[in-house]
């Protein structure tokens, strides 16, 4: 009889999403991430936020990062997310309360960068992972978004050995 083990993706997978610049108090969408053809069981996505040289963060120092996706091939994606890099909450109907909270970076210094925890798409999605998936962040350390801020992620899938 076989065993059932993971079968990783590749690493570092770039999520499309214009960290960098992104102003405080704002919300920024990435590109929707197809599992349309790998069809990953789980995928996992992790962040590296940069503070800048600009000062101390100020004010709630955290970036929330958030997760949305579609059950219609990509038509329609939850909390009115478009599935495009772009800002968020300028389009009617884009309300981050509609998305679901993958977690939160905390930074707390200037001029560092500053990794979370990896985050689970499939378990934000009652453990199925969408076809098409993104995320958003809301920035919330008082200041810009500093060079180097990326997102990426990692897919798995199950395999018998």
């Amino acid at each position: 009889m076989a065993d059932i083990k993971t079968k990783y993706g590749t690493s570092d997978q770039a999520i499309t999403i214009t960290l960098t610049g992104q102003a405080d108090d704002t919300n920024r969408e990435s590109t929707a991430v197809s599992n349309a053809t790998d069809l990953f069981l789980e995928v996992l996505v992790q962040l590296k936020i940069h503070t800048g040289n600009v000062g101390a963060p100020s004010g709630e120092k955290n970036v929330l990062v958030y997760a949305y996706g579609t059950a219609d091939g990509g038509t329609s994606y939850s909390g009115a997310a478009t599935g495009t890099d772009a800002a968020y909450g300028a389009v009617a109907g884009q309300l981050i309360d509609n998305l679901i909270l993958l977690g939160t970076i905390t930074v707390d210094a200037q001029n560092e960068t500053f990794e979370s925890d990896v985050f689970s798409i499939a378990s934000a999605f009652g453990g199925v992972v969408p076809e098409n998936w993104g995320i958003v962040t809301r920035n919330q350390i008082g200041q810009s978004l500093g060079p180097g801020s990326a997102a990426f992620y990692q897919g798995h899938k199950a395999q018998s050995v």
